[in-house]
């Protein structure tokens, strides 16, 4: 109940005041430009990456995933496989319980085509400094073409919330000079 309620109780067939009509007018302007701002960043401003999905199987995933680590492991750190596939090709990283699979060492200025999937809860590939975040589900994996161009070591953080053991799910990708 208002304070001081109209005297006619149909408010919706009293007339708009020029003031208020102002502020519509205003506020709906505003909605079309920030709407248009969106379509312009989401196609020209290449803010999105340009990745796919399909539904997978975590096992057969697991699969490529290991066949990729045997074939390229160069060294281990901590107990987790380094390995460094050539330019272009495909390569894996499983999200699994507090940790990613394996540590990747990549060639800078090369193009690769990055396979990543969960295997039993949700997390969150988060690249650091990149800022590239994806959000990792089990059952589907999630492709997007990588070129990095700057070498160094760089940070993976799980950004996604996956249990008591989250604060530890980080991993290094190495991205190393070849020139």
């Amino acid at each position: 109940m208002a304070v001081t309620p109209p005297a006619n109780r149909l408010w919706w067939n009293e007339p708009i005041h020029i003031v208020e009509l102002g502020w519509i007018v205003i506020a709906f302007i505003w909605g079309l430009v920030m709407f248009f701002t969106m379509v312009y960043w989401h196609s020209i401003g290449e803010q999105n990456l340009a990745n796919e999905t399909y539904k997978v199987v975590p096992q057969s995933f697991a699969a490529k995933a290991e066949a990729m680590t045997e074939k390229y492991t160069v060294r281990d750190e901590v107990g987790i496989p380094v390995v460094r596939p050539p330019p272009g090709s495909d390569v894996y990283l499983i999200a699994r319980i507090w940790s990613w699979w394996p540590i990747l060492e990549l060639e800078k200025d090369q193009s690769y085509r990055l396979h990543l999937s969960a295997m039993e809860y949700s997390h969150g590939f988060s690249l650091q400094p990149v800022n590239i975040n994806i959000q990792i589900q089990p059952g589907y994996e999630h492709v997007l073409t990588i070129t990095p161009n700057q070498s160094g070591k760089f940070g993976i953080v799980c950004n996604e919330f996956c249990g008591f053991g989250h604060h530890t799910m980080v991993s290094p990708l190495y991205v190393v000079d070849r020139s």
